[in-house]
């Protein structure tokens, strides 16, 4: 393995090496830096978050950025604001015994008369989001001619999130001679026609596989009702007693809704969505990061940017559609070497999504058995007394209230004394899981195997006396398969009722179930709550009669049932 000593850095560079404790070069660093200081090629890297990229590229852009020339000489493209300034301030601490070498960060949510005052003293370096460049650009502020190097990092994000046409517009402003360096953790058709547009001859250095998953990070699932996901949700929190994770979610709405959850049951939670301030953002990363919260929950697009190298365990509450979303999840856990835990909660219905999620990665995910309260209670107490063993018991203060503590506690003999001390530590795991297991229903691989014939779920199915019911919840309510059938499951006080297909539409859908069960359902279903909305339920107009809702099979459209006093809720963000 190469040393940083002998990579051709200057001594400033490699005091900054030392200054943060890195001591040998990681894979991606070990491939991109030799070739970045020695040849003048493009390059194409593959390789997961949080191997190592930014000092790839970060030191041997700093070491060949000339200092005495007051103009723009590189330009670093990232997704958002938070990997923005994660990005800049790595370069600051890469530079900072290397002399004034200026760096800016641009990006939108933040003063940009700032921003444009910085400019015109002189920069170096510009770390930048696209819309805040493009935005500077327009106002003549920003001048990419002198331009050397650009580098694209997180490229497929800044896909995902609708940049392509302005890194089209940014790499069309930069001169046709710079070298530009693509660093991305999927190789996905669109990274790959910018590539063929503006990179020539592009090395590419492959670290893992493409589109593969972190090697470090071990997949498991819990295959169970979706009425049940959050009781398993906080099993395994409460038997990780350590945990530090992301909890993903499919809506901003569900995010929150499980957040409150977390944080009405004593949880150390909150989340983390596009519905919150740039302020509110920053205040819960920053918790977050600090460890003052052990369990973020978060909408993918929310969590962009948000770097943190120790997670214990990333946890899919709701499964991505796109499976290449789920390589982003899991490659936030098992990072710099540590070993990682991805756990994903799989209603029956989405086990075939688990399944095409396996083929992509090339990796068996394990199916794992819920932990019983038995489990729990005793993983939780031996943490607990290993706690106890490893605590600092020396403090003058405690000394002198020690005389009148043993007074106290006199009468009580040994077993006593610790039978009380446990049970106040762990009353309200004692209280959870008194009742035992029969509150959830577990599924094993046995009963649902993925390499057996597919089966069409219930819901799919129309075989014998069904009607169509309308109800008032749509996608834009966050109102799915799963959805329906707990909202179903909880006003029906666990009484089975076959359920046919389902048609979901934005603000409204349509499900089937067993005639005999119609009249009742409606009457369950009518005036309950979903997310703060009153729901409506009644009978769908036959496709040939005169109906007043509307139909994709091109019925009159009319309004939908009121909703919050008149009011429509606009579309929920995914």
């Amino acid at each position: 393995m190469t040393e940083f000593d002998e990579m051709g850095f200057t001594p400033g560079i490699l005091r900054a090496i030392r200054d943060l404790g890195f001591e040998q070069p990681m894979p991606v660093q070990e491939k991109v830096i030799p070739m970045m200081l020695n040849e003048e090629r493009d390059i194409i890297a593959l390789a997961q978050t949080g191997t190592g990229k930014t000092a790839a590229f970060g030191l041997p852009l700093v070491l060949s950025t000339d200092s005495m020339s007051n103009a723009v000489q590189a330009l670093v493209l990232c997704p958002t604001r938070e990997l923005c300034l994660q990005i800049t301030g790595d370069l600051h601490s890469y530079a900072k015994h290397t002399g004034n070498l200026k760096i800016l960060a641009v990006y939108g949510g933040s003063s940009i008369e700032n921003q444009i005052r910085e400019l015109k003293k002189g920069v170096h370096i510009i770390v930048a989001t696209p819309g805040r460049l493009i935005d500077l650009i327009g106002r003549k502020v920003v001048r990419l001619q002198n331009v050397r190097t650009v580098i694209l990092d997180e490229a497929d994000e800044m896909l995902n999130m609708g940049f392509i046409d302005s890194i089209n517009e940014i790499l069309e402003e930069v001169p046709e001679g710079r070298r530009t360096l693509l660093f991305s953790a999927t190789m996905s058709p669109e990274i790959s026609s910018i590539a063929r547009k503006y990179m020539d001859n592009p090395a590419e250095i492959l670290i893992g596989t493409k589109n593969s998953s972190a090697e470090n990070v071990s997949h498991y699932y819990y295959l169970v009702h979706a009425k049940d996901k959050y009781k398993v949700l906080k099993r395994i929190s409460d038997f990780e007693p350590d945990i530090y994770a992301i909890i993903f979610c499919r809506t901003r709405r569900e995010t929150q809704e499980i957040a409150s959850k977390l944080i009405s049951d004593g949880y150390n939670a909150d989340a983390l969505h596009g519905d919150l301030s740039q302020a509110q953002r920053d205040a819960v990363m920053l918790k977050f990061r600090q460890k003052n919260l052990q369990m973020l929950v978060a909408t993918d697009v929310a969590a962009r940017g948000l770097d943190v190298d120790d997670l214990t365990h990333v946890i899919n509450f709701s499964l991505p559609d796109d499976t290449e979303v789920y390589t982003h999840r899991s490659g936030r856990t098992g990072r710099a070497g540590k070993r990682g835990i991805s756990i994903s909660l799989v209603h029956l219905k989405e086990k075939n999504n688990l399944h095409k999620i396996e083929r992509m990665l090339k990796k068996p995910f394990k199916s794992l058995p819920v932990p019983t309260g038995s489990e729990i209670c005793r993983k939780q107490l031996f943490n607990w007394v290993e706690k106890l063993e490893n605590v600092t018991t020396y403090h003058q203060e405690i000394e002198n209230f020690l005389p009148e503590i043993k007074l106290k506690l006199e009468k009580l003999d040994r077993e006593e004394l610790l039978r009380r001390v446990v049970s106040l530590e762990f009353d309200r795991f004692l209280d959870d899981y008194r009742t035992g297991d029969e509150n959830i229903e577990v599924f094993t691989d046995k009963e649902f195997s993925f390499d057996r014939p597919e089966r069409k779920p219930s819901w799919q199915k129309s075989q014998g006396n069904y009607k169509r019911l309308f109800i008032n919840l749509g996608k834009s309510d966050g109102f799915y398969p799963e959805q329906l059938i707990e909202l179903v499951n909880s006003n029906t006080r666990g009484k089975k009722i076959p359920i046919g297909r389902i048609e979901l539409l934005r603000n409204f859908s349509f499900f089937e179930v067993e005639a005999n069960s119609a009249d009742k359902l409606i009457g369950a279903l009518n005036n309950s709550m979903f997310m703060k909305t009153r729901v409506a339920v009644e009978i769908a107009q036959e496709k040939n009669s005169s109906p007043h809702r509307s139909d994709p099979s091109g019925r009159k459209k009319a309004k939908a049932p009121d909703r919050r006093n008149g009011k429509r809720r606009s579309k929920v963000s995914y």
